[in-house]
């Protein structure tokens, strides 16, 4: 099933995963990717203004913060690849995890005792343990992997593959590729309902010349 929506939102719904996490964890505060900064800025959401400027690793893109609000994981996505890890009680850098090259797309799961970080060199997808602070698993996915989410029972991520057209299924028990799910062209961003029985692909290019891009469910 796929529903049409324009250009721009396909790639919109991307970045709005990416810096945003999940609704819960950022009551407060906002913590928004800085690209060509080298940096992350943290918005106080009652006040809608600016509190910290977080230096973190080169080309920072994606972010997502734990259930509990105390960390935010920020992919840096210029090779080699890292992830910084702010701790949000003093909006500071508190560790930097090695993962494979071009990080983009991160989630943390349900529980927050793991996050995963797509990698577009090679596609894989680096398995980071909170608590030790390193990579316990690199799973293969399709080509250019980018957004990431994980569903509710935290049992499944689905990772969206830039340039196979494909959204790849991650067992999260075991750490394997599962299944391959064809979707659009260029998916990118991808949500799981709160129910997990649906997910959502955001396809950047249109099957359709200039008739816009596509959702795919």
């Amino acid at each position: 099933m796929k529903l049409r929506i324009s250009g721009m939102l396909a790639i919109a719904a991307f970045v709005v995963s990416c810096l945003l996490g999940s609704a819960q964890s950022l009551a407060r505060n906002a913590y928004i990717t800085n690209f060509f900064s080298n940096n992350v800025s943290v918005i106080d959401t009652a006040t809608n203004a600016v509190i910290a400027t977080v230096s973190v690793g080169i080309d920072p893109l994606g972010i997502a913060v734990t259930p509990d609000g105390r960390e935010a994981y920020v992919t840096n996505s210029n090779s080699p690849g890292t992830v910084s890890v702010i701790e949000t009680a003093t909006d500071t850098v508190t560790g930097t995890i090695p993962v494979s090259a071009f990080p983009y797309g991160v989630a943390v799961n349900p529980d927050g005792s793991k996050v995963y970080v797509a990698s577009g060199n090679p596609g894989t997808v680096s398995v980071i343990n909170t608590i030790a602070k390193k990579v316990t698993a690199r799973i293969p996915v399709g080509i250019g992997p980018g957004g990431v989410a994980v569903s509710p029972d935290g049992k499944r991520v689905y990772v969206t593959d830039l340039l196979s057209n494909t959204v790849s299924i991650i067992n999260a028990v075991t750490n394997t590729l599962i299944a391959t799910i064809p979707v659009g062209i260029e998916p990118i961003g991808v949500a799981v309902s709160p129910d997990g029985r649906k997910v959502y692909v955001a396809n950047a290019a249109s099957n359709v010349p200039l008739a816009g891009s596509t959702v795919s469910v």
